[in-house]
């Protein structure tokens, strides 16, 4: 009898002694203001990563079905005025784009020529006029590049600096954690791990902000290298048929 007092006692004052459970979002809401500040700064970073990733997939992805058309139209094809009218049916892909500076610098080149032979009876400046050629393929392959390029840096700001936010936020805690065992005079369990509890939060934010950012980075460089090449060979290609057929 007295025993299974003595049980019911423990079981009742265990129950009372027992800190009240706390799941992730009550356990950050009670964070400290520096911590929350940091969880904050960290889900702004993780929303505006996710906002980026969506966005150049979708990109990406329309980029990369028009060229691909539109490269099949242009072998399919056999005369350029007719591939630069169709081509205005491919306005996301970087490729076509650069097929129309370089359609349109082509005929400028060749207007000048012809009216250099029929005003002098000779053949003008070919390589001066191919040169014109490629500098205009260039430098709408550069601006395509840029334009690929773009909001990807955030990506890679998000995955080097969350972490550091984030552990940041962890050891402020910490630190807080340690002060206030300091006042109570204790250091059991139940006073320790509410405290540590909270600062650990802002490193798991962080990573969980960093790591799809750094693989979408990853992916889009991958993807914009892949494009690259794309354009550095139809540019390769182009400038031959130029070279045979009209200058």
């Amino acid at each position: 009898m007295t025993s299974n007092i003595i049980s019911l006692l423990n079981m009742l004052f265990l129950q009372e002694g027992k800190p009240p459970e706390m799941n992730m979002l009550e356990l950050a809401t009670h964070s400290g203001p520096v911590v929350l500040g940091v969880l904050i700064i960290l889900i702004l970073f993780s929303i505006g990563s996710w906002a980026v990733i969506v966005y150049k997939l979708l990109q990406f992805k329309r980029a990369f079905t028009q060229t691909y058309k539109f490269i099949d139209m242009f072998w399919e094809s056999r005369k350029l005025d007719e591939i630069y009218e169709k081509s205005a049916s491919y306005p996301e892909s970087p490729v076509a784009r650069v097929f129309r500076a370089g359609y349109i610098e082509m005929i400028k080149v060749k207007k000048k020529l012809d009216k250099q032979i029929q005003e002098a009876g000779s053949i003008g400046d070919e390589l001066s006029g191919m040169d014109n050629i490629t500098r205009a393929m260039k430098r709408s392959h550069t601006a395509e590049i840029t334009h690929l390029e773009s909001l990807v840096p955030f990506l890679a700001t998000t995955g080097s600096t969350a972490p550091f936010i984030g552990l940041f936020g962890t050891v402020w805690g910490i630190m807080v954690a340690f002060r206030d065992i300091g006042k109570m005079g204790s250091a059991n369990l139940a006073t320790v791990a509410p405290g540590i509890s909270e600062a650990l939060i802002a490193t798991a934010t962080g990573l969980a902000a960093a790591i799809p950012a750094v693989i979408a980075y990853n992916y889009f460089n991958s993807k914009i290298k892949v494009m690259d090449a794309e354009m550095e060979s139809f540019t390769s290609d182009f400038l031959n048929i130029i070279k045979r057929h009209f200058l």
